[in-house]
Formats: C-alpha cells, structure tokens, sequence
C-alpha cells in the first residue's frame, strides 16, 4: 500500500500571499491559528512552517493547512516544496535507517557512477552526510570553484541519484567554491 502524503495547493483567489493546502490525511484535529513561532511551540507541525522564512501565519484546520506569507520574496511555487518538506516529516518522519540505507545508496552512486565522470575533468565529488532524506555533497579538485559546477550538480549528480533513489528531498551542495588557492583546476 502507498504511503506517500499526497498534498494538492491553491493559491488564494481574493490574496495571493495566503495558499490552502489540502493534504490526503488529518493534520491538526480541530482548528487553530498561529502568528508566530512561539504561538506554536506546542504544535509541531506549525512550529516547524514557521522554519520558513516567508511564513507570516499558520492555519491548521484538520486536512487544510493555510499559510499567510510575507509580502513580496518567494512565490509560492518556491515555497510549496518546504511546506511539502515539513508537512510530510512531521506527519511521518523519516526513519533513521532509512536515512542509513540513503546514504549507503548515494556513497554507492558517487563513488561507480559520479566520480568516474567528474574525474575526467579533474574533479571529485565527497558525500558529507545525510540528513532525514537530504543529502549533503562537496565537490573538490577540477569541480571546486568551476563555472559548471551548478549544472554538474543539477544535470549529472541530482539526475543520478534521484534516478536510483527517489525518496531523497534535496541535494545540496555544501562547497566553498571560492576557496582554495586554485579551486578551478585548470588542464588547458
């Protein structure tokens, strides 16, 4: 049986600050509203929301949770997905071996299919660790500092992983580009 949290959003028609978003099980019972971080401190789920920077309000209202954000910064197309993040681990954390057998998985990737590829240009990619379902790279040698990095990251080592392991959230890369005394390794 699927267990995935399905969650439909909508942004409000009269404020396009506010977005409804409707998730496939209860997540408060009952109603409540939050204006702040401390409001919530004791309800997770709208105490972890308001790790988002935007979030200005929390509604909960048993499957219905609605978000205030500030004005202006991101849309909410860039914020569904965190909102997405902290519903989902709130209302089924991530077992840590789940996160073990991620992480077993990702080293496996990196080291028979990421390295070899990136090696040719003198680079090499590190796993620094995993978080929940996140994981944490950092690129060394040819690719530390290289102008291609971004679309290294996103179009070789992201496609690659999430191909084998899609139950990974983010991959973030965690490398100081400009440090170094030659972060570009230079071959020409």
């Amino acid at each position: 049986m699927d267990q995935t949290i399905k969650i439909k959003a909508e942004v409000d028609k009269q404020d396009i600050n506010i977005c409804h978003f409707t998730v496939d099980r209860p997540v408060y019972e009952g109603s409540a509203v939050f204006n702040s971080k401390e409001d919530a401190a004791n309800v997770e789920i709208a105490k972890r929301l308001f790790n988002i920077a935007q979030v200005a309000k929390v509604e909960l209202n048993n499957d219905v949770v609605t978000l205030t954000k500030k004005d202006g910064g991101e849309d909410w197309r860039g914020l569904g997905k965190w909102v997405g993040f902290y519903i989902r681990n709130t209302l089924q954390p991530i077992d840590p071996s789940t996160t073990k057998q991620i992480k077993q998985k990702v080293e496996k990737i990196i080291e028979a299919e990421i390295n070899p590829m990136v090696a040719s240009h003198g680079g090499y990619i590190e796993l620094v660790d995993v978080v929940e379902n996140n994981v944490f790279i950092k690129m060394s040698g040819g690719c530390q500092g290289c102008s291609s990095s971004s679309a290294t990251l996103k179009m070789g080592i992201e496609k690659s992983i999430r191909d084998q392991v899609p139950e990974v959230f983010q991959i973030l890369d965690v490398t100081d580009h400009a440090a170094g005394q030659n972060p570009y390794y230079s071959g020409y």
